[in-house]
Order: structure tokens, then C-alpha cells, then sequence
């Protein structure tokens, strides 16, 4: 069992269950049928639509050939990172949620705090050079293909995977964020429970890096991607056609346009998914770690929400994305022929 801490939120009486038959448990949340059932369903829908969607993402992007583009490399990592955190995080979270017990062991609740914080951080990483990308082929459009090379996304994929996990691993391995909060713990210690705390100082580093820094960053960037995108539009709009025929390529800036809004949606939705829970995380050591249960939580899941809704947003906004998923659906893609399809 994990030795670890029972915040002052969870309160003991006579009529208490605890997660372990034995002394120094920690107490086990009380709850009706009706919330455990609704819970359960809710959190194992965002779960299965989670592991679901982004898989097809990865399908589509990897086999068909038309969209080994930089941007869906970008988008390709993305829904990695997010269907990792499906399969490999949400389950086991949920289980903690709904009992407020961990079953899994002390090793492995390390291991899961430093798996939630990376895939977390590394998809805000991910929307931040999705974002960069953008810019350049909306402001910058005649030097996108010459600055926005393979090489260059490499970079930003190792970036985007190899600061979160190093920050993650490295902060949770050397117990830093535990310093002066010792007595809070030896306060507070008990077996059967597994909960990221994180004092004042790294609390409010980690919600900066993981969130608002590049959170701030993003919303910067789209402002000027969208004043730029109208003003390209009033211009297009004021050229005779026969001007505008082989010179401006109207088409492809509408489908420049179109791919920032789009994205531009991504970044909104896990913004407002992931805003209530930065606010929770950076107060909650100033109030002493007495945040509700419920209310984390509920912070928490409308976060890993966001990670779900991507595919969702893929499928209604692009149309390649919509004609992939269906030969993926029908099996098509086991056709010799499949990875050239017509895509438009």
C-alpha cells in the first residue's frame, strides 16, 4: 500500500471505510449508486473516446501517405501524447477518483504522477509549435516551406517530448517539490492513497511552464494569426478574379485560413479544459491542500476531457480527416491501394 498523505479534506468518523484492513488507512470516499454509476459511465466514455479518436488520428496520418505534411506530424505527435494518457493514465486515475484509494502500489503511483504531468505538459508544448507552424504559413506564407522543414519539426517533437518528461521525472525523482512540507505530510500521513502534491514554489513554476507560460504564448500567437488571416482576406477579396487566378492561389490561402481556425478551435478548447485546473493547482498549497475532493477532481477529468475532444474537432472540421476515418472504419486501409487515396 501507499504511504502517502490524506488532505483535511477527507475527515474520519465511525461510519468511515478505509481503502486497507489494517491501521494508518487512508479513509474511502462515501458515495451513492447514482453518482459511483454516473462516474463510472462518464469517465469511461472520455476514456474509450480518448483511446479511440487519437488511434484513428495515428492510423490516418501514418498510412496515408498525402498527409505527411509538417503540421500533421505535429497534430500525429499530439494525439500521441493524448492517446497515451488515455490508456496509460485516465484508467487508473478513474479508479482514484471514484474510491479516493490507490490499489497500484508506491512504485507505480510515482510513476503515474510523472506519466499525468509529462503527457499534460508535452501537449501544451505540442499546441504551442502547432501554433509557430500556423504563423509561418499564414503571416509567412512564400517562407513556410523553406523555414518549416522536417528537420526543424524534428526538433520541435524532441522538444516537446524531452523537456516535459526531463522536468516531470526530474522533479518528482529528486522530492523537490515535497521541501517544507514535512510536517504537513507526517500530519496527514496514511497508507492507500496517491495524490501529486506540490509545494508553493514548484506548484507555481510547474503551473507556469505547463500552462500559462506557453498558454499566454498561444493566444498571442493566434491573435496575430487571425488579424493577419482578415486582413489577407479583404485583399483577396478586393482582386478582379483573372488577378487572382495564378497569381494569389486564393484556394490554398482559404485552406491556409480555414487549417488556422481549426487549429485556433484546439487551442481554445484545451485552454478552457486546462485553466480551472492551473487555477486549483497553483492555490491549493496556499489554502493548505484543503481544496474539495470533488472539486479537483471535477477540475482534473474536465482536462483530460480535452484530450478526447481533439479527434472530435478533426473530424468535424476536415474533410481528409473525415474520409480517412471511414476507410478506417470499413477496413479499407488493408487495400495495397488504400495508401494513395484521394484525399482532398
Amino acid at each position: 500500500p501507499v504511504q502517502h498523505y490524506c488532505p483535511e479534506r477527507f475527515l474520519y468518523s465511525q461510519n468511515t471505510n478505509y481503502c486497507f484492513d489494517f491501521n494508518n488507512s487512508c479513509p474511502m470516499t462515501s458515495i451513492s449508486l447514482l453518482k459511483f454509476s454516473s462516474m463510472c459511465i462518464i469517465m469511461s466514455l472520455v476514456i474509450i473516446t480518448t483511446v479511440a479518436g487519437n488511434l484513428l488520428v495515428i492510423i490516418s496520418v501514418t498510412h496515408f501517405k498525402q498527409l505527411h505534411t509538417p503540421t500533421n506530424f505535429l497534430i500525429l505527435s499530439l494525439a500521441i501524447t493524448d492517446f497515451l494518457l488515455g490508456l496509460m493514465v485516465m484508467p487508473y486515475s478513474m479508479a482514484r477518483s471514484i474510491t479516493s484509494c490507490w490499489y497500484f502500489g508506491d512504485l507505480f503511483c510515482t510513476v503515474h504522477s510523472c506519466l499525468d504531468m509529462t503527457f499534460c505538459t508535452s501537449s501544451i508544448f505540442h499546441l504551442f509549435f502547432i501554433s509557430l507552424d500556423r504563423y509561418y504559413a499564414v503571416c509567412q506564407p512564400l517562407h513556410y516551406y523553406r523555414k518549416i522543414t522536417i528537420h526543424v519539426i524534428e526538433i520541435c517533437l524532441f522538444i516537446s517530448w524531452f523537456v516535459p518528461c526531463a522536468y516531470s521525472f526530474g522533479l518528482m525523482m529528486s522530492n523537490q517539490h515535497m521541501e517544507g512540507l514535512s510536517s504537513f505530510l507526517e500530519s496527514h500521513a496514511c497508507s492507500g492513497s496517491c495524490g501529486l502534491i506540490l509545494n508553493k514554489l514548484w506548484g507555481t513554476i510547474t503551473s507556469l511552464i505547463s500552462f500559462f507560460v506557453p498558454g499566454s504564448l498561444i493566444i498571442i500567437i493566434y491573435i496575430h494569426i487571425f488579424s493577419i488571416a482578415r486582413r489577407q482576406a479583404k485583399i483577396i477579396h478586393s482582386f478582379p478574379n483573372y488577378l487572382c487566378s495564378n497569381t494569389c492561389s486564393k484556394t490554398s490561402i482559404k485552406a491556409e485560413n480555414k487549417a488556422a481556425k481549426t487549429l485556433g478551435l484546439v487551442m481554445g478548447t484545451f485552454l478552457l479544459c486546462w485553466l480551472p485546473f492551473s487555477i486549483v493547482a497553483v492555490i491549493d498549497p496556499y489554502l493548505d491542500f484543503t481544496t474539495s475532493h470533488d472539486l479537483y477532481d471535477a477540475a482534473l477529468w474536465l482536462g483530460y476531457f480535452n484530450s478526447a475532444l481533439n479527434p472530435i474537432i478533426y473530424a468535424l472540421f476536415y474533410p481528409w480527416f473525415q474520409k480517412t476515418f471511414k476507410h478506417i472504419i470499413k477496413c479499407n486501409i488493408f487495400n495495397s491501394s488504400s495508401i494513395v487515396l484521394c484525399i482532398p
